[in-house]
Order: C-alpha cells, then sequence, then structure tokens
C-alpha cells in the first residue's frame, strides 16, 4: 500500500474491565444493547460516566429495575459537583439504585441465564452477589490502535491513550494524520467530525489549522441534560487564571417555571474583571441545546456582555444565558458611575 497521506480513523472500542469470569458471560455494551428485542426485568450497570447514566435512566423509565454499580464515591466525575448532584437525585427519584466504592470480583452466568455479580465493598470489605437479567458494561473506551503494524509505518501510539498527534493533527509519520477516538481524548462524534474537517485542510490544501483552536461543548443526555464547553472552574484554579462566576437557576426563569423544569442553572466563567467567556456549564432538560450559544460566543470571541444585549425570545430558557450577561452589565456600575449617572438624573429634572 502506498499514499502520498494518509488518515487513522479507526475509532474506539468499549473499555471493559478486568473482572474474573466476564468473557463467560453475555455483557452488553453502548454498541449491543440496541440489539435487544425484550425489556429485561433487571439491568445492571457497570460505570458512572455519560454512557452508563444515560442508558441506566432510559431503561429506568422503560420499566426495567436498574442497579448501577462503581468503582467512585460518585456519578459523572469529570463534571462539576452541583451538575453531577442534580443528575444523580434524578435518576434515584426515577427509581435507578446505586452501589459505590464496588470491587468487581467475579461474573458468571447462571443456569436460569441470569448473570451474578460477586462485588466486595472497597471500603468496608463487605461481599455481596447480586443478580440481572442484563449486565451492561459502561466503563469508558479504549482506543482501536492493536495489531495494525503502527510501528512499521513509524507511527506512536500507547494502548491507553492512543495515536500520539500534534497540534496539527500529525502523527509521528508526517505523511500520516490521525482523527476521532484513536488520538483524543475528546471521544465524540462532533469533535471527529471538526478534527476530520482540519486534517482535510492540513493534508490536502496545505492549511495551517489547529486542534487547539476548536472549542468543543459535550452533553450528558440524562435529564436533566448537563452541557458543557470551555473550562471548569478547577481548570482556572490549576491554570491560575483569576475568574468570576455568573450564575442564573432555572427556578428564577419564567420559562422553567411554566413547564415545572425549575432543576437546573446556567453557569458563565468569565476571565476576572473582563466578559471574555472562558467556560460554561448548563444542567436543564435541553441543556445540550442551550450550550451552543455559549460555544460560539467563545469561538468568536464574542463577550458576555454583548449576549445580555442581544434579544432573546420571552418566555425561553434561553433566557437564563442573556441574563449572567445582566449581571456581568450590573458589575460594571461602580459606585463612581452611580454616583455620575445620579448628577446626571438631577441635572434633567
Amino acid at each position: 500500500l502506498s499514499f502520498s497521506k494518509a488518515v487513522i480513523a479507526t475509532g474506539g472500542s468499549p473499555s471493559i474491565p478486568q473482572i474474573e469470569g466476564i468473557d463467560t458471560v453475555s455483557y452488553l455494551t453502548n454498541i449491543s444493547v440496541f440489539n435487544l428485542t425484550q425489556l429485561p426485568a433487571t439491568l445492571g450497570v457497570i460505570g458512572t460516566g455519560p454512557i452508563g447514566l444515560e442508558l441506566a435512566q432510559a431503561f429506568q423509565r422503560f420499566g426495567s429495575q436498574v442497579t448501577v454499580f462503581s468503582r467512585s464515591v460518585h456519578v459523572l466525575a469529570k463534571e462539576e459537583s452541583e451538575a453531577r448532584d442534580l443528575v444523580f437525585e434524578s435518576l434515584k427519584a426515577d427509581g435507578v439504585r446505586f452501589l459505590f466504592q464496588c470491587e468487581y470480583l467475579s461474573a458468571e452466568h447462571l443456569a436460569n441465564g441470569k448473570i451474578s455479580l460477586l462485588l466486595e465493598n472497597r471500603q468496608t470489605k463487605e461481599r455481596s452477589f447480586h443478580v440481572v437479567d442484563q449486565l451492561l458494561v459502561a466503563a469508558g473506551r479504549a482506543p482501536n490502535v492493536r495489531n495494525m503494524g503502527l510501528e512499521v509505518a513509524g507511527v506512536k501510539f500507547s494502548p491507553k491513550l492512543g495515536v500520539q498527534v500534534d497540534d496539527f493533527l500529525r502523527t509521528t509519520n508526517s505523511s500520516i494524520f490521525a482523527v476521532g477516538d484513536c488520538c483524543t481524548s475528546y471521544q465524540f462524534t462532533h469533535a471527529a467530525d471538526f478534527m476530520a474537517r482540519t486534517v482535510i485542510r492540513n493534508a490536502l490544501f496545505f492549511g495551517k489549522a489547529r486542534m487547539s483552536a476548536l472549542i468543543i461543548p459535550w452533553a450528558t443526555y440524562t435529564a436533566p441534560e448537563v452541557g458543557h464547553t470551555g473550562l471548569y472552574e478547577t481548570d482556572c484554579v490549576a491554570r491560575k487564571i483569576k475568574y468570576t462566576v455568573y450564575k442564573r437557576a432555572f427556578a428564577d426563569v419564567d420559562r422553567a417555571i411554566c413547564e415545572g423544569d425549575e432543576a437546573g442553572y446556567v453557569k458563565i466563567l468569565c476571565k476576572a474583571g473582563t466578559d471574555e467567556i472562558l467556560g460554561a456549564t448548563i444542567v436543564a432538560e435541553r441543556g445540550g441545546d442551550l450550550i451552543s450559544e455559549v460555544t460560539v460566543a467563545m469561538q468568536h470571541k464574542v463577550g458576555l456582555g454583548k449576549l445580555a444585549v442581544t434579544i432573546h425570545p420571552y418566555p425561553s430558557h434561553g433566557e437564563a444565558i442573556r441574563q449572567c450577561g445582566d449581571l456581568f452589565n450590573r458589575t460594571r456600575l461602580t459606585p463612581t458611575i452611580k454616583a455620575i449617572f445620579r448628577q446626571l438624573m438631577s441635572m434633567q429634572r
């Protein structure tokens, strides 16, 4: 096989934890779960990331009794605590059961067709069996990089992190590029799409498009949804970036009140003393849709103050974003400016 330029786009596969007997069990993944033709009475879910929680809530609402198992002590480890707490409480209200701090000791297929999991609590060391009709493994994804001969082509990679690329998405072989789950931690269809566009420009049209120029939003499609873009507060602290938080609860937004979905909020982080948006989290029934407005603003360097003077339809959930802009604009009304306004108003009387 000879080529001038090539692209590695092999994607990723479900990551299966090392559990004794797991290979003998007909477990489900986010790929095979959609082949089910019958609703399981009981469903066990290994993993509390986006895929695990999305499917856990869906099956619980379909009528299954779902139990979620986790090695961690909370759900959605990458999200901020307030967001994950709202999602956790929502799933619990639906009837989803949770077992945290689980050590997975073994899995076994029983004679009646059910699946048995032997767990040990990592803190108390107490052991327990849990029997379910179906078991969904949603413990993350791994890049597809093995047994491809990448070493022969001079392409560096690791089984955990995938293909090594630079900011132009070139591999260690300058004639070979890579996109998607095989080379990035942004394991989303929309991220792979825009990475592919970047590679087309760079590989075929002598472009210099950079991966770092992309602002990649994402959403967890639970109820409520969690939409995020840019930096978290923890990122700002780690990078020593001074920031200000502007937050609007949906309990104070008329559209959310009318529809009875007040749970959630819009939180926007700005660089301290400016309206430059650093990141945002939106927890709402349509959080994945709403986050796009903030992403557009960030991508095109539109400040939060300008969002405040952009008319939004009333009543709409998007007003919460504009109202965060109002909160920023109020910070510009310093005591000195207030005094000047009072003087001007008194002169007009």
